[in-house]
């Protein structure tokens, strides 16, 4: 059976783009990396991949007028790679419109919060502060509107009374690793569908 074509969009580095090549480096995983994109030619990330003998595109938004010609450019080395299904893994950018429609259900994101709770940035400081007994991470769907979209997976990890930024951060991080390699598994088996603005997934 043919394994899911998928890119990986980062700006950083790459944690996140580690847990998806170990995944993917299993012959029996439903899916395959065709290419690793970042907007930042120095990113660490593009050393894991190439130290993974994958293929990797700088695209550097700072060579480009606006969004959309940056956007477009992504969306043409995404397209020349074949790939199917779009992850972003600490991809830094806020991406238009018209580039989450083109991608529309193509295109996952992978956020450190329990969505809605906390979009945005400074999800771990914002969740202390707010003295939340649980936090953790969700795997989602991209949509316009920033860290919204059908839930596909969420990990939660308890907050204790010493916890740090820092500390709370490691253990969501421990999380993100396993569950957005198994949101891939999930939707390159099929195993995930769109109803009415929700996510069904079977065998969770």
């Amino acid at each position: 059976m043919a394994r899911l074509k998928t890119a990986v969009l980062i700006s950083g580095h790459g944690s996140n783009l580690q847990a998806l090549i170990d995944a993917c480096a299993d012959p029996a995983f439903p899916a395959e990396i065709c290419l690793v994109l970042s907007n930042k030619p120095g990113a660490a990330g593009l050393d894991r991949a190439k130290a993974a003998g994958l293929p990797i595109k700088a695209v550097s938004h700072r060579e480009f007028a606006d969004r959309e010609s940056f956007e477009a450019a992504v969306s043409f080395e995404l397209e020349a790679a074949g790939a199917e299904l779009v992850l972003l893994a600490g991809f830094m950018r806020v991406l238009t419109e018209g580039f989450v429609s083109k991608w529309q259900d193509r295109l996952i994101n992978i956020h450190p919060s329990l969505l809605p709770a906390f979009p945005g940035l400074d999800t771990h400081a914002r969740a202390l502060e707010a003295g939340v007994a649980q936090a953790g991470c969700t795997v989602h769907f991209v949509r316009a509107d920033v860290d919204a979209g059908p839930t596909i997976l969420q990990a939660a990890v308890s907050v204790t009374n010493d916890d740090t930024e820092e500390s709370l951060a490691a253990r969501v991080l421990e999380q993100e690793h396993k569950i957005y390699p198994e949101a891939l598994r999930l939707i390159a088996d099929g195993k995930v569908t769109i109803s009415d603005g929700k996510v069904i997934v079977e065998d969770a």
